[in-house]
């Protein structure tokens, strides 16, 4: 398994380490996931995000190439603006969710962990004809993520920028706590925060100085747990879960990502989606019966099979068991009433609106 440069950090602090996309990462802490949670809920979290991948783009070309290969209009966004987006195969499917960051020299695109290797590869394929370069930084940048309301107070301490002028998703150059950084402003809990892009050298100590420096205010390291339950709260997709390659963007409702007056990888066979509208949908449910809602588990109409669960579990926000997954569209409807094959006993459920957890941004 590969590891982050903080991995003996993680070990020294007693975390319970997992595999995780091919990476050993801390699925929890002492405190617990429940406790890690409720932190970034109502101070602060820190977690190591560093098996995500970074790539650089640069060159005459870069922003006709980017254009190409994924589906928002990047001529829409200033310089140091960032923004969620997607990458599609010719039929439409998912490559990969990423996070694109527009810098005054070049792009940072930001991928997941388990597809850097296949994005890399894809894009690289798709660069023919155009005059760029792409480097995969991810080896010398470390990703770390401070989420929660008190994540700003708490990084204000170590730097001198104004973040309060730093708006959702932009991004600002700066120093904190002495290291070269940048600070994006995105997030994927559903609270106000920041990820951190720093040289890897400097991860341990910028670690310990961060958690040292959010002590007071309730910060606490976190794990992957926390994460998964936050992001499934406000119904952030997973790739693995949510998307995959036999998924289209239509169907994970990430349509409000995709510029259709240009020309992109996909646009072709995902039009054609558009207009016949898509067969499945994914839906947010909430079990009336008491039961846990797993990934892979059945949903069925009147004893017929309709879909699957991508992610289930007892929010710990709202104290209710809910859960995700794929339907025909025709049972996508709020309030309309499924069964969810729970070791093969139906349970009844109900499809709810998405997102269960409001988001809370700057």
């Amino acid at each position: 398994m590969q590891q982050t440069p903080l991995y003996d950090t993680h070990v020294a602090m007693n975390g319970r380490m997992v595999e995780f996309a091919g990476w050993a990462l801390p699925v929890q802490y002492p405190p617990g996931p429940t406790l890690e949670h409720q932190a970034v809920r109502n101070a602060a979290g820190l977690f190591d995000i560093d098996h995500m991948g970074q790539f650089e783009l640069r060159g005459p070309d870069a922003a006709l190439f980017l254009q190409y290969i994924q589906v928002w209009d990047i001529e829409r966004m200033q310089v140091d603006e960032a923004h969620y987006s997607l990458l599609l195969y010719g039929d439409g499917t998912l490559v990969d969710d990423i996070f694109l960051y527009r810098r005054p020299d070049r792009w940072l695109i930001v991928v997941n962990a388990g597809n850097r290797s296949k994005d890399l590869a894809w894009m690289q394929a798709n660069t023919l004809g155009f005059d760029v370069t792409l480097s995969d930084v991810s080896e010398t940048t470390c990703m770390l993520a401070l989420q929660g309301p008190k994540a700003e107070q708490i990084l204000q301490h170590l730097t001198n920028a104004p973040l309060s002028q730093v708006a959702t998703r932009t991004c600002l150059a700066t120093q904190v706590a002495g290291v070269d950084t940048l600070i994006g402003r995105t997030g994927y809990t559903g609270e106000d925060g920041f990820e951190l892009y720093l040289p890897a050298s400097a991860a341990v100590d910028f670690w310990q100085t961060l958690l040292e420096t959010g002590k007071a205010d309730g910060l606490l390291a976190c794990g992957l747990a926390a994460r998964d339950s936050l992001r499934f709260e406000a119904c952030m997709p997973l790739y693995g879960h949510e998307l995959d390659a036999q998924t289209n963007p239509l169907e994970a409702r990430l349509g409000w990502t995709i510029s259709w007056h240009k020309e992109f990888v996909g646009r072709e066979a995902l039009l054609k989606v558009k207009m016949e509208k898509p067969q499945r949908l994914l839906i947010g449910f909430e079990m009336l019966d008491k039961a846990v809602a797993r990934e892979h588990y059945d949903i069925a109409v009147n004893n017929q099979v309709i879909g699957h669960v991508t992610s289930g579990m007892k929010s710990p926000t709202l104290d209710k068991f809910l859960g995700l997954g794929y339907v025909p569209s025709e049972y996508s409807t709020i309030g309309a009433e499924i069964d969810i094959l729970v070791r093969g006993q139906p349970k009844k459920a109900k499809v709810v609106k998405r997102p269960f957890y409001q988001p809370r941004y700057k």
